[in-house]
């Protein structure tokens, strides 16, 4: 099992990223949780990692935090829930905010998650509820606001609409998401940020 990652940042394309360490380039799939935290592109990173072996796939998850990966983990085992719809979930709301929905019941909350429907986010409350039982939720920690960041040479915007189509939104969907907020001078990580702070609220 690789438990973490540390080297130079090379690519950046939510939900994708590709680190060098060593001559190596690893891809790592992450949440936008990780993005928000991430370095310039060519400056040194260190990432918690998971890795997912399948049939047809051995695949790398990377994560800014040690507690995301342990939620991430706690996610994949509950019933019905994949590594794809855990790296959702850690997209639209932090773990905090996260713990603090399963602890008060707040289904309505997760069914605004793509993916997650009525019945899903009742079993997340249902299976998740112990296991977080002890998370200690920082009073106002549900969402943080982000910082400033220089706009990426790319369409930020473009960017930020494949993003949350890869997140598993209708391509519509991540079009509205987009457009209802202030593009202006904001980088990708930032738009889909706020579009997802949107989204939850």
């Amino acid at each position: 099992m690789i438990g973490f990652l540390r080297g130079i940042l090379r690519e950046k394309q939510p939900p994708g990223l590709l680190l060098e360490v060593q001559g190596v380039g690893y891809e790592v799939e992450a949440p936008m949780t990780t993005f928000y935290d991430l370095p310039a592109i060519g400056e040194p990173l260190t990432l918690f990692t998971h890795l997912a072996v399948r049939e047809d796939a051995h695949t790398l998850y990377g994560f800014s935090k040690l507690s995301d990966r342990a939620l991430f983990r706690s996610l994949i085992k509950v019933n019905g829930v994949g590594a794809k719809l855990a790296l959702t979930i850690l997209s639209g709301m932090d773990a905090n905010h996260f713990a603090a929905c399963v602890q008060a019941g707040d289904t309505a909350a997760l069914v605004r998650l793509p993916g997650v429907g009525k019945k899903t986010a009742e079993r997340l409350v249902v299976e998740m509820r112990d296991r977080l039982s002890d998370w200690d939720v920082p009073a106002g920690a549900a969402r943080s606001a982000s910082g400033a960041a220089v706009p990426d040479v790319a369409n930020p915007v473009e960017e930020a609409v494949s993003a949350l189509i890869a997140l598993g939104y209708k391509p519509q969907d991540a079009s509205r998401m987009v457009r209802a907020i202030d593009t202006e001078d904001l980088a990708t990580e930032n738009i889909i940020r706020a579009a997802l702070q949107a989204t939850v609220r």
